[in-house]
Parts: structure tokens; sequence; C-alpha cells
């Protein structure tokens, strides 16, 4: 996020196994799948063109894995974004799940 600009609310969507970030028509979402009770398996990170380049994707990837943190759960990252983030922000990498 630039300097004064607010940031964007996360909505956790259930239903819809995602978290979303909504901006007028766009919807930027990071997809997920609970696997058993305490892993999330973090399956797709995509953000309208209208979005891009905002810091959204990055958003998403942090507000999942607090929540993962939050609900003692171990993150599966799938997601290429996602690893690409775990790798810029180690302070996660204990929520990776040993394969």
């Amino acid at each position: 996020m630039s300097e004064g600009q607010t940031t964007p609310e996360v909505v956790l969507n259930e239903a819809a196994h995602r978290f979303e970030i909504r901006e007028g028509d766009d919807v930027a979402v990071l997809e997920y799948r609970v696997r058993g009770a305490h892993a999330l398996v973090l399956t797709h990170t995509g953000v309208p063109p209208r979005l891009e380049g905002k810091g959204i994707a990055g958003l998403l990837a942090r507000t999942a894995l607090e929540y993962a943190r939050e609900h003692r759960m171990h993150v599966v990252p799938l997601c290429s974004f996602v690893r690409a983030y775990l790798q810029r922000h180690p302070e996660y990498m204990d929520l990776v799940e040993a394969q």
C-alpha cells in the first residue's frame, strides 16, 4: 500500500473457501482448502489486473498465514505466490507443514 492509502479489508469467505478483497466489481482471492483439523492448504492467489501492484496478494497471504497461526494450523503452500511470499517472510516458515 502506498502512503495515504487505506489498507483494504480482507474477508474470510468460508463458504467459497477463500480469503477475499473486494474493490468495486473486482475481487482478489487466496483460495484454500482445509485438510484434517490442522492443515490449511493454500492453493491459488488471483488478483484482477486493476488491483495488481497494490500489495493485495501479499496482504491476502499475510492474512491467511496469520489466520493459520491464530488457529494453530499448519500451512501447505501449493500456490506459487504463497511459496515466494514465505521465502521473503521467514517469520512464517514455522507454519509450513513438514512434507
